[in-house]
């Protein structure tokens, strides 16, 4: 997996490309940690070249959703593929995070 990251004004645009799963989950997870603890309070996580994500990846993107809602920070999950809605959508995690359509919708909504 490959990690893009974007500054849009105080929007940080994170984009996991590939496979999000328990081997590449801890990169993500470091990285979401490392700019949420510097102060990051707005977030998209751009899933548009996310093929595949596991239980790990979603714990991941949890425990950045917790973090952000104690700071009362915002997060975006933003182009889902399909495979990857359908593993939110079964896991109950569509109700927990904002969900938008592109990315430009999803940085209209945080």
């Amino acid at each position: 997996m490959n990690i893009e990251i974007e500054h849009r004004d105080d929007i940080l645009i994170i984009r996991p490309l590939g496979r999000l799963d328990s081997s590449s989950s801890p990169e993500l997870e470091q990285l979401l940690t490392e700019q949420l603890d510097a102060g990051c309070q707005r977030l998209v996580l751009d899933f548009s070249g996310l093929s595949y994500i596991s239980s790990a990846g979603l714990r991941v993107v949890l425990l950045a959703g917790k973090k952000l809602r104690a700071s009362q920070g915002k997060i975006v999950l933003a182009a889902l593929q399909d495979m990857v809605h359908d593993v939110f959508d079964m896991s109950g995690f569509l109700t927990l995070f904002a969900v938008a359509r592109t990315l430009d919708e999803g940085l209209a909504q945080v």
